[in-house]
């Protein structure tokens, strides 16, 4: 055979081309699941195992933004939407995870039931942080919690540095706080010191009282009672009662002084006293209070002001008949020391009119004691009151009539003879040794004179030969001033005259008219 021939029938060998990638491993149900549960870690170690390195990174971006969103742990926890999308996004890695796994060969460790303990092992790490997480978010709510109880103290810290009205709305937005401490987190560190807090409170509240400035400590004691219906679920103990024998002191303190003081409002404290407090110790104090006040003000009747005791006995009177006694120990004795100072009150009003006569105020001796004879008309002063008032009345015409007291004295041994030459009715009044008032009916015929006639010389009223109304007086020997006034609605004004009386004279007075003025 010739080489060329052998040639022909010469077979050549080739290398085959290397494969794209290994080839898929067999079916592994094990692995899958392995891969899945190392996926539910959050950290993406099945794809690691797997070499599936991008998804890998992403698992731990995914993990690290919800780490970014949830610490450090709030009250409020993590938003449910970023719970949501994270738990999607683990149960997207995980079955993706079991369809890579079922055909691809682990990077370690190289059996699959290893790799499955080892993902359910470190599915406890999830787990763990949510109980770490659980109990660092309780402890931020601690936290947010006992920052509200500071905000309440501050606030009560910041009401006791000035007076109560000021700080009202800061004791009650600090009583909110520590309400909703109690009712809303009754188990939390916060809720457990509330009650040593609510006595600081009740203290800050109450300061006033303990600084004896008992007026002032009314107000904030009476809003300490209303506490405990604020806080129907919290037990205050003796707090609930803190503020009643504090309030009933304060009351009778405050009122006992404005008693002594001569101011009006006592009879409010007193009255609020026997109202709220009416078997209290206090309250037995009321009547020996008001009893010494109505006998130091009677005392004032014979001082320098009797006009001022007379009123202020007056409102005493008043003020005690008011007091709301009923069903108490001292209603008797309140009773009593009303009806004393109304008595002592009126029979006072004689010694104030004299006292204004003396001191030249006529015009309210003259109500004073008109009053004094018209409602007492059978006291041993009442016919004396009513000559000092006709006294009065003529000194504020004339003057000099009220430099005198009047006295009793009646009659005198001179005839003076008063005559109305004028059609009105005329009341005649006089004074000086004799007091006394009279009145005269109008004269029928009489006119008024004018004006320009009485500036003639040799003018003349009640003239001869005229029946006038008339009336003979006997006065004493001095001078006696008299005042003819008109009855009410006549347009006369009242005139005057001055007589000096001497014996062995008979004495004429004579009122008359000219147009709107009178004369004698």
């Amino acid at each position: 055979m010739s080489g060329d021939g052998f040639g022909a029938y010469n077979h050549g060998y080739g290398v085959p081309p290397m494969p794209s990638a290994p080839p898929p491993a067999p079916a592994d149900g094990v692995r899958a699941v392995a891969v899945a549960v190392l996926n539910l870690s959050g950290l993406g170690l099945g794809y690691a195992l797997t070499r599936k390195w991008a998804l890998t990174a992403l698992c731990w971006a995914a993990t690290a933004v919800l780490l970014f969103v949830a610490l450090p742990a709030d009250p409020d926890g993590v938003s449910r939407t970023a719970l949501v999308v994270y738990g999607v996004f683990l149960a997207a890695a995980a079955a993706h995870g079991a369809v890579v796994g079922l055909r691809t060969r682990l990077a370690w460790p190289p059996q699959a039931p290893l790799a499955l303990v080892l993902g359910l092992l470190l599915i406890a790490v999830p787990a763990g942080a949510v109980v770490l997480y659980d109990d660092a978010r309780d402890e931020a709510v601690e936290q947010m919690l006992l920052d509200r109880l500071d905000e309440a103290d501050t606030l009560v810290a910041s009401a006791g540095k000035g007076t109560f009205t000021a700080g009202r709305s800061d004791y009650r937005e600090a009583l909110k706080i520590y309400e909703n401490l109690s009712d809303d987190h009754p188990d939390s560190r916060a809720a457990a010191k509330v009650p040593g807090r609510l006595r600081d409170y009740y203290e800050s509240v109450g300061a006033p009282y303990a600084e004896d400035k008992y007026c002032e400590a009314i107000e904030p004691l009476t809003y300490l009672r209303t506490v405990p219906g604020t806080l129907d679920d919290t037990d205050l103990g003796d707090l609930e009662s803190w503020p009643d024998e504090r309030l009933a002191t304060s009351l009778y303190e405050c009122g006992a002084d404005g008693l002594t003081t001569g101011q009006s409002s006592w009879a409010v404290q007193f009255g609020e006293l026997l109202t709220t407090f009416p078997e209290s110790d206090q309250t037995t104090k009321v009547g020996p209070a008001v009893t010494a006040a109505v006998t130091k003000t009677q005392s004032g009747l014979r001082g320098s002001e009797p006009c001022a005791a007379v009123e202020q006995l007056t409102s005493l009177g008043t003020r005690i008949a008011d007091l709301p006694a009923q069903g108490t120990t001292v209603a008797a004795g309140l009773d009593k020391d009303a009806d004393r100072a109304k008595s002592s009150a009126d029979a006072g009003a004689y010694t104030c009119g004299v006292d204004q006569y003396k001191d030249g105020d006529f015009a309210e001796a003259q109500t004073t004691l008109t009053k004094y004879a018209s409602e007492h008309k059978s006291a041993k002063n009442a016919a004396l009151a009513k000559k000092i008032a006709i006294a009065a009345e003529i000194a504020q015409t004339v003057p000099a009539a009220g430099k005198k007291l009047p006295t009793t004295r009646t009659g005198g041994s001179i005839e003076v003879v008063v005559k109305n030459d004028s059609p009105d009715p005329v009341t005649v009044m006089y004074t000086g040794p004799v007091t006394g008032s009279f009145t005269l009916k109008g004269c029928s015929g009489c006119k008024a004179y004018s004006l320009s006639s009485t500036l003639l010389s040799g003018f003349k009223p009640c003239s001869s030969g005229k029946n006038y109304p008339q009336r003979t007086i006997r006065l004493p020997v001095g001078t006696t001033y008299f005042l003819h006034k008109p009855q009410t609605g006549s347009i006369a004004t009242p005139a005057s005259d001055t007589a000096k009386l001497q014996s062995g004279y008979i004495y004429t007075e004579c009122a008359y008219t000219t147009n709107s003025l009178s004369g004698l």
